[in-house]
């Protein structure tokens, strides 16, 4: 038996001998090519196969191809916040810090998994196009679990609001939804950012320094980095812009090795945020070390792994020197390399489609009933009623008057990093669905802010014409089409492209537009994706109103041969030469994947007030939209307009046109109902005292119009709750950049808030008893408690149900009250159900001034309801005392 095993050996290699002679080219395959072995056998093949150009290549957010190993081109950029976002047409839903006032896991978890259905289906249809460009990909920059601890914050609109156990478990079922189920493949890859210690201000993040205490880190800057990574196994994380404690984010040892990669035994990778790498060295922004290969050893030595750049370029480009100088080693680069592409070998991207799971899902899912439906339940669930004296429901038949600069904004829909809607529904148009448009009367009424307009229209086919040889006015405007070459557009030595000398050749397509409104899936010119093109629209404008008017759009629009760039003054009747155009290339920022096109005016010089008198007088009830948008609070943007600086507030105050505009109102007698659009808390005193209802909308998404409604006709009973608090004043809070939580938030504010946190009405009423508890608990257990929930009103609605604890015999300071457990409960009419609750034996810890956890003893106040205590009262809550020895 033993000869004829070594006769079998000898044959089959004289057979693979035989084989390879006949073709000498053929080798084996790669290990790394190889779907039969384990992913780490897999990456550490395909890295060993790598130069240290190509290593360091990759390290990078727009890593090139290495096509000697059949490695594509990707680019690790894209964004999922509320959405797939940038990459054209996607469901919106709400906004997170919307999605965060549901206080409903459960539809995180579908809205994320309706996300990621998309995003593989975008993906799939882009790669099938060769198209890797930033947003095409599946590795998804999001959730934001920063805390927002200050309402000044532009970009707290994208967080789940201030406490860190509701930003925990929302950030839980957000990422497990973007990522999937499949026990090898991950569906998209999620990232928790921005770790750590990072809340604004916007203008200062790239040099500030925030020092957060032991106690601080511990209780609410890290809890749901903390539960992220090792409840969610998040795939990513970013690294902030500020210092933390004297070092940059993307530098801490403390942070990114000890905390994060040690405790918390982080295995993915690790991403700059976009240009923080370079703010190590910026003359103006940390300016801690001389040299960039200096700044690229030292976050590549604590842990950063991919280096966004952005325009600056990547700082990790100087690692071969680094290299050279014996600032990192071979090693290093090895792990980051290994670290991300273990990231793309679990998207399954070097394995057949068939293999994946997920790679079939098909472009019909974007935009889809089903997706449209959950959006209108999650908008219907993010509207938070913070007053009604009882207007609201409102009855069939009424007629309302729609006023505010809101009511037609398409900005306010979607807040920020967001996808193109695909049935958008603004307030105006939801409410005459379902009111009939002959009981709606409108006005915009108001600026949102200076000359901040949410009221554009399309530049109408009665104002746009051409000549025609006979030099006749004709209806449209003359529209040529070129393709164009980004190769032809550059400037040398800059960023900027020339967007006349891009396009190339004759027009491909002369036609007649009526109106220049235009959203392309696929190039005009050649029906590729992404391909690039230019238009020029010329033709002759005629207002049909005199008046001073803003012309607003994404291309260059010039009249009388003057280039617009400021509000003009038209006249009624008269012919203006009218020249649009615009080129769109695949330049990284330039071209949006789906490019779209719209030529809008406004007429500033109509009597908004007088307009908006008008139609409240035509109407029983106003419903006034107002409050702000993601045009005046966000990511360090260039506004500086009073109340707004840089993408922060610097107070909380609605804008001053808007405050006269609701006096004016007022002083008719009518009821008013306030809807304020905002992704961060307004001090809505005047409001409160003086608004029959007030809604708080947040940015809604796609189906808002349709969602805001039914609430207010009462097809469904709100549920909304604030998950941050909305305070009287900016002069309650600490400074900015005061990076403690003393007498910040519900759990330290020791004022009294306009409208605290969890705060939320119904229109049907609920009442808790029989809180069932133990008397005396021993500490190191869990503690075990049960209670009744009734729908004790006349309709179905949902209850959220909110457990909070208090521990007044700490030997240090704790949280005045701290959210411990949450419950969503629908009930019908007359319903009641038992409610259960297990707090964990280590969530009964307290957090010393070292940042130690330690188990408490001492009097545990329990308090169970649908507010917290001292602002909910009566049948909406139950407490109790718990001895814990």
């Amino acid at each position: 038996m033993k000869s004829l095993s070594l006769l079998g050996v000898s044959l089959l290699l004289l057979t693979s001998c035989a084989k390879q002679e006949a073709n000498p080219s053929s080798e084996p395959q790669p290990g790394y090519s190889n779907t039969a072995l384990s992913t780490e056998e897999r990456v550490t093949d395909l890295v060993s196969r790598m130069t240290l150009s190509e290593k360091i290549s990759q390290l990078y957010n727009d890593a090139p191809a290495i096509e000697r190993l059949d490695v594509p081109a990707y680019d690790w950029w894209n964004e999922a916040l509320h959405g797939v976002a940038r990459a054209g047409k996607a469901t919106v839903f709400p906004q997170a810090i919307g999605l965060a006032a549901s206080f409903d896991e459960e539809l995180l978890g579908d809205v994320a998994t309706a996300i990621s259905d998309e995003a593989r289906a975008k993906h799939h249809y882009f790669a099938e196009n060769d198209l890797r460009f930033r947003y095409t990909g599946l590795t998804f920059w999001s959730p934001n679990v920063n805390i927002f601890r200050d309402p000044r914050w532009g970009r707290g609109q994208e967080t789940y609001g201030e406490d860190p156990y509701l930003t925990g478990q929302l950030a839980i079922q957000f990422i497990q939804g973007l990522q999937g189920d499949d026990p090898k493949y991950l569906k998209s890859a999620a990232m928790a950012k921005h770790f750590a210690v990072h809340s604004g201000p916007e203008k200062s993040r790239h040099s500030d320094n925030y020092i957060a205490t032991p106690k601080d880190l511990r209780e609410t800057y890290l809890p749901a980095f903390e539960a992220a990574v090792k409840e969610a196994n998040v795939e990513s994380v970013m690294c902030a812009y500020n210092r933390v404690n004297d070092m940059p984010a993307c530098g801490s040892d403390p942070l990114l090795k000890e905390i994060l990669r040690g405790e918390w035994g982080f295995d993915g990778h690790v991403v700059s945020d976009c240009g923080a790498l370079a703010d190590f060295y910026g003359p103006n922004d940390h300016n801690l070390v001389m040299a960039p290969a200096v700044a690229a050893a030292w976050a590549l030595k604590s842990g950063t792994d991919l280096n966004c750049g952005t325009e600056r370029l990547s700082t990790f480009a100087n690692l071969d020197f680094a290299l050279q100088k014996g600032m990192v080693s071979m090693d290093d680069i090895d792990t980051a390399v290994k670290r991300l592409f273990r990231t793309r070998f679990k998207l399954g991207m070097f394995d057949p489609a068939e293999m994946v799971p997920y790679s079939d899902i098909p472009m019909s899912v974007v935009g889809s009933d089903k997706h449209y439906a959950l959006s209108q339940k999650a908008a219907e669930e993010s509207l938070v009623l913070l007053k009604n004296d009882g207007i609201l429901p409102l009855k069939a038949g009424t007629k309302v008057a729609v006023i505010g600069p809101n009511a037609t904004n398409p900005s306010m829909l979607v807040g920020n990093y967001h996808g193109d809607p695909i049935k958008p529904v603004l307030p105006l148009a939801g409410i005459q669905a379902l009111a009939g448009e002959g009981n709606v009367s409108y006005a915009p009424g108001s600026a949102l802010i200076a000359d901040q307009y949410g009221h554009y229209s399309i530049i109408e086919a009665e104002s746009l014409f051409h000549t025609d040889d006979n030099n006749q006015l004709q209806p449209g405007l003359k529209a040529n089409y070129y393709k164009a070459d980004l190769e032809k557009g550059r400037i040398p030595n800059s960023w900027l492209m020339d967007q006349e000398a891009a396009r190339v050749g004759e027009p491909v397509i002369s036609r007649i537009d009526p109106v220049i409104d235009f959203f392309w899936q696929r190039s005009p010119v050649d029906n590729s994706v992404r391909g690039e093109f230019g238009v020029v629209w010329e033709g002759v404008l005629v207002p049909q109103k005199s008046g001073t008017y803003i012309i607003k759009s994404h291309a260059e629009v010039a009249l009388n041969g003057e280039k617009v760039e400021a509000p003009v003054t038209l006249s009624a009747g008269e012919q203006y030469s009218l020249r649009v155009h615009r080129t769109f290339l695949r330049t990284t920022w330039g071209n949006p994947i789906e490019p779209s096109i719209q030529l809008s005016w406004l007429n500033t010089s109509a009597d908004f007030t007088a307009d908006a008198v008008a139609a409240a007088q035509k109407a029983d009830v106003i419903i006034f939209t107002g409050g702000i948008s993601a045009n005046l609070e966000g990511e360090e943007m260039r506004v500086e307009l009073d109340g707004f600086d840089f993408g922060d507030r610097t107070n909380l105050q609605l804008p001053a046109e808007q405050t006269s505009l609701l006096h004016v109102l007022k002083a008719l007698g009518k009821p008013i109902i306030m809807v304020n659009f905002s992704g961060s808390a307004i001090a809505l005193n005047w409001e409160e005292q003086n608004m029959n209802a007030i809604v708080q909308a947040f940015y809604p998404g796609e189906a808002t119009g349709t969602a805001l409604a039914r609430l207010l006709w009462g097809e469904y009973s709100p549920s909304g709750r604030l998950p941050i608090t909305f305070y009287k004043s900016v002069n309650d809070l600490p400074d900015f950049k005061d990076y403690s939580f003393a007498n910040r938030t519900y759990r330290y504010f020791e004022g009294r808030p306009l409208y605290p946190f969890g705060h939320g009405l119904s229109y049907t009423r609920f009442s808790y008893s029989a809180l069932n508890a133990p008397d005396t608990l021993t500490s190191g257990n869990d503690l075990t408690l049960n209670a009744t929930l009734s729908n004790t009103g006349k309709r179905t609605g949902a209850d959220v149900t909110q457990l909070y604890i208090s521990m007044p015999d700490a030997p240090v300071k704790t949280p005045i009250r701290e959210l411990k457990a949450f419950k969503r409960t629908e009930l019908a009419a007359g319903e009641t159900t038992q409610l259960s609750f297990t707090i964990k034996a280590e969530k009964l810890h307290y957090v010393d001034n070292d940042g130690n956890f330690q188990p408490y003893k001492g009097k545990l106040e329990l308090s169970l309801g649908s507010g917290q205590p001292g602002f909910a009262s009566g049948e909406t809550i139950v407490q109790k005392t718990v001895l814990i020895q």
